[in-house]
């Protein structure tokens, strides 16, 4: 049995997938499995992968969706094939760096008391860099009234404590913040997370993909930030900051970019 199980969704990103997974096959971790999980993709993404299930049938396992689910029931489905100690996340479309796991992996072990550990993150695209964020060390409950504590993508996880919080839980309310509710869930069954300030990952995006995100995922996250306040016990004062991305939707796009810069640091 392998000592992580990595989780990916996967959604038309047939042309970015060799490079994630070849991220993965460098790791200096090799006790490792990967599950992907294709869902409903309209592209050869399915194709891509099976290519890679196929030359590396000990440490890949392929499943599909019929049809799109939304990425919280399909890492559910990755979930409950997945046997290891721990569990890491990527995304099909990012890259890495070769000591990922390790690094993760030292810092998680190294302590009992934590359920997940990320890092810092940098985002880029066809240009380079372009965006760097980092989370607090060790994030207080306090700190969920910001938004997600961690970084999603590049997070490693145990199992048994996943499987204590039920996974992710699949509600179209949680769409595009699956990851901030999970972390609720950890943290309200008494666990803490760390993060890395080294930037082991590299999401790739563009440089407007946050500005055009959809107003509903906006009040997903007021949900979520609602929820912290009730699950996490945290002043009243907190429906407050729930506000705020209903308010940030609002705001005209040149404004919103001009504060989203004070959260990407190192952006250009």
């Amino acid at each position: 049995m392998a000592k992580i199980s990595i989780i990916m969704g996967i959604y038309n990103c047939a042309s970015t997938l060799p490079e994630a997974i070849d991220c993965i096959l460098a790791q200096t971790v090799t006790d490792w499995e990967l599950i992907m999980c294709d869902d409903g993709s309209k592209d050869n993404t399915f194709a891509v992968a099976k290519e890679y299930a196929d030359r590396y049938p000990d440490k890949i396992k392929l499943l599909r969706n019929e049809q799109n689910l939304g990425l919280n029931a399909t890492l559910n489905k990755c979930l409950s094939v997945a046997e290891s100690e721990y569990i890491a996340r990527m995304d099909g479309d990012d890259i890495c760096t070769p000591d990922r796991f390790e690094k993760e992996l030292a810092v998680l072990e190294s302590d009992e008391s934590l359920a997940v550990v990320s890092c810092d993150m940098e985002f880029f695209d066809e240009t380079g860099k372009w965006g760097y964020i980092s989370h607090p060390d060790v994030p207080t409950k306090k700190d969920f009234l910001h938004g997600s504590p961690f970084c999603h993508a590049p997070c490693i996880m145990r199992k048994n404590v996943l499987d204590k919080v039920g996974g992710y839980c699949v509600d179209k309310k949680l769409l595009r913040v699956e990851d901030y509710h999970l972390w609720m869930k950890i943290y309200a069954a008494g666990y803490v997370g760390k993060n890395i300030h080294l930037p082991l990952y590299s999401m790739r995006d563009d440089r407007n993909a946050y500005s055009r995100r959809r107003f509903k995922y906006r009040l997903n996250e007021s949900y979520v930030k609602r929820q912290c306040v009730k699950k996490l016990g945290l002043p009243k004062i907190g429906y407050i900051h729930a506000l705020r991305p209903i308010l940030v939707g609002l705001l005209p796009s040149f404004v919103y970019n001009k504060l989203h810069k004070r959260n990407l640091k190192g952006e250009q």
